[in-house]
């Protein structure tokens, strides 16, 4: 299935660059931007940091030294998925915007309708495709913090639990954005791609969420995962 190229609206401020304050009065206002899409990516960099966190909380303590390279992958993991899922945040935003553009594009002549249906098109899938990249860092959270889980500041146990939680919702809603561009996207080859490899990846985080949440009520320490 082919990647369709996501642009970034210039006159619009980064979700990164607001305020937490800021961004969910945005959210809460009438407008239609940022929306559940972009909620939905937030989530999941939330998630993400929370792995990060751990890592860090777990780093420079001896008990924890021979996790040492699982700490510092982890580390790496969650920061590089949090700043992903932010910037998936701005794209679903923008996919929105490209969709909502397209919805109001003349339609009086069949050249008008024709050009405004291929626009919604292509606007669809894009407006699918978003969404489902945030089921994808979902999925990779939670297994950060599965490698993570049994091998970390056992203080901070609880905070892996919050991040599979976290991701877990964070899939579902994301697949929310994607089955409902489904019935506009125009290939159905592609459709049926996009909803087969979103509902893989949802089952994978649930499944791998519950691995982490197990482990963390168990608390009990695990071998290394490198020697």
């Amino acid at each position: 299935m082919p990647a369709v190229t996501i642009g970034r609206m210039a006159e619009s401020p980064a979700f990164a660059d607001e305020t937490l304050a800021g961004f969910i009065d945005h959210l809460a206002s009438a407008a239609p931007i940022p929306g559940g899409g972009s909620a939905a990516a937030v989530a999941a960099s939330l998630a993400a940091s929370l792995v990060a966190m751990v890592a860090s909380l777990s780093r420079g303590r001896a008990a924890y030294e021979p996790y040492l390279a699982t700490i510092e992958r982890t580390d790496a993991e969650g920061r590089r998925l949090a700043a992903r899922c932010l910037a998936l945040a701005d794209d679903d935003a923008h996919a929105y915007g490209t969709f909502a553009a397209a919805m109001k594009m003349p339609r009086a002549t069949d050249e008008e309708k024709a050009g405004r249906t291929a626009a919604l098109g292509e606007a669809a899938t894009v407006a699918a495709q978003v969404p489902l990249a945030v089921v994808l860092c979902c999925r990779e959270i939670v297994v950060a913090a599965e490698e993570l889980a049994g091998r970390s500041n056992r203080n901070a146990s609880s905070d892996l639990a919050v991040s599979a939680h976290l991701a877990v919702a964070a899939a579902h809603s994301a697949a929310e954005n994607v089955r409902v561009n489904l019935p506009t996207v125009p290939d159905r080859e592609v459709a049926d791609a996009l909803a087969f490899r979103t509902d893989e990846a949802v089952a994978d985080v649930e499944r791998i969420a519950r691995a982490v949440r197990s482990v963390v009520a168990a608390g009990s320490a695990r071998e290394p995962l490198e020697k």
